[in-house]
């Protein structure tokens, strides 16, 4: 740099984080503006920062016309040619022609204290603007990154950091419950949006987000970070609970394992950061059912049974010590497991499903017994007729199988309890079976022949002796 201005241009450029050419451009409209205020002529002023001597010229511009008709911005062309001969020869004088602009200096030692005030006003407000705009800019493009800040202050609830050169807030809603802070903490947090404001950008921050926690995962699991594992969903209630669905691209590696770590390491050091918050790592399935039965962890669920797939309802089944597990603190751990999957989680413990179906074979009998009531009395012979009149409720809803010996009756109460098809009913065992309202164990193993197309044991018997 040549001249002390242009090193000052220089310094204020780089302590600002803009280009020198704004911190010019701002000093030449500067020296304009005063330059208007000061001469008043009307004349159209134009300044040229000047690289060489560091000083700012200031010029009229006037248009070259044939008649002119405002003194202050026209001149003529034959007094144009002329002022240019005497100065340059005749060659410059006759390239002039109409429409041309020429320049004519003016000084800018006569304008005064008052004018280079406005003129530092408006080179620090072009400066100042020049700057918002570069931090808003700079910070748009960091959304849902993390950045580490020192706390400075505390404002109604909120929370003022230092990120870098700048300010940013921590929102009282973006806050975990479970955190407590003092000034001068450093503090880790996930730019959550910017907002223009009069005061210039504000730089919105969060603790509670869950891209917090999917950034944090990423800096701590090398297998996320090359892509190896994908993290492909994540919920939380800040501060008590939060559910991570994650999922591998190689079959050799195991993604639950792999965010968890040799001992714990990687989670325990993510939970340290979010002061104590629970993990649970699930994996990632494509079968909804086994998705949900994943994202209830810890629970361990008995049966899944979707309900409506158009609304997206599932009804699961658990052990009656495992419900008040499965549904959490307050209903937290399904409330998530629901988050995460998008499926709405029906829970219930296998007494409040058998008091169910129970509840609907007694109201099936009851409706058998009214239709049998108001039947009309039967033809003497016409056996076929009154069975008819005893099942007329359940025969309206035909059977999605049948087995060889077994009656209606039984059947829907198999059905009811969630043995949909025949070979459900042959992986069963005569336990399960059993367990089923108004099925003993003889009548199971009388089932479970039939479904597998074996012989009961006492027919095989009569059979053999008969041979």
């Amino acid at each position: 740099m040549s001249n002390p201005l242009q090193q000052t241009i220089e310094a204020l450029a780089k302590e600002k984080g803009i280009e020198p050419d704004v911190v010019i451009s701002a000093i030449e409209e500067a020296v304009a503006t005063a330059s208007r205020k000061y001469y008043k002529t009307g004349e159209n002023l134009k300044t040229r920062f000047n690289l060489e001597t560091g000083q700012v010229d200031l010029f009229a511009l006037k248009t070259v016309v044939q008649d002119v008709t405002n003194a202050a911005t026209e001149i003529a062309l034959d007094e144009a040619r002329q002022m240019y001969r005497q100065l340059y020869g005749d060659d410059v004088a006759n390239s002039i022609e109409l429409g041309d602009e020429m320049e004519f200096p003016k000084p800018t030692e006569v304008l005064g204290r008052i004018a280079a005030q406005t003129a530092k006003q408006v080179i620090f407000q072009k400066v100042r603007e020049a700057e918002r705009e570069n931090i808003f800019t700079e910070y748009n493009q960091r959304v849902g990154e993390v950045h580490s800040g020192t706390i400075k202050r505390f404002e109604n609830g909120d929370i003022i950091l230092e990120i870098g050169r700048i300010e940013a807030v921590l929102p009282r809603k973006e806050q975990s419950r479970a955190e407590s802070y003092t000034p001068g903490d450093r503090v880790r947090t996930v730019i959550k949006g910017v907002n223009r404001g009069a005061k210039g950008p504000q730089i919105v921050l969060s603790r509670t987000d869950p891209a917090l926690l999917i950034k944090l995962f990423e800096q701590e699991v090398p297998e996320i970070y090359d892509g190896t594992v994908m993290i492909r969903g994540a919920v939380r209630e800040a501060g008590d609970r939060a559910k991570v669905a994650v999922f591998s691209r190689e079959r050799d590696v195991d993604p639950v394992g792999a965010c968890v770590g040799m001992k714990g390491t990687r989670v325990q050091s993510i939970i340290r950061e979010l002061r104590g918050e629970k993990i649970d790592i699930v994996e990632f399935s494509d079968d909804p059912i086994a998705f949900v039965t994943n994202a209830l962890s810890p629970a361990k669920v008995q049966r899944v049974s979707i309900v409506d797939d158009r609304e997206r309802v599932m009804e699961v089944v658990v052990e009656d010590k495992q419900l008040s597990l499965a549904i959490g603190k307050k209903g937290q751990n399904v409330r998530l497991a629901a988050k995460l999957t998008g499926w709405r989680i029906d829970i219930k413990s296998e007494e409040e499903k058998r008091k169910e179906v129970e509840a609907q074979f007694e109201g099936l009998e009851a409706l058998g017994g009214e239709a049998a009531e108001g039947a009309e009395p039967a033809v003497p012979g016409d056996a076929d007729a009154a069975a008819n009149a005893g099942v007329q409720e359940a025969a309206e809803t035909p059977l999605p199988y049948t087995l060889a010996g077994i009656g209606e009756k039984t059947i829907r109460k198999l059905v009811d309890g969630g043995f949909a098809s025949q070979e459900a009913v042959a992986g069963a065992t005569v336990e399960q079976l059993s367990e089923l309202p108004g099925i003993g164990g003889k009548t199971a193993e009388k089932i479970l022949a039939a479904a597998r197309g074996e012989q009961e044991p006492a027919a095989a018997e009569t059979a053999a002796e008969t041979k």
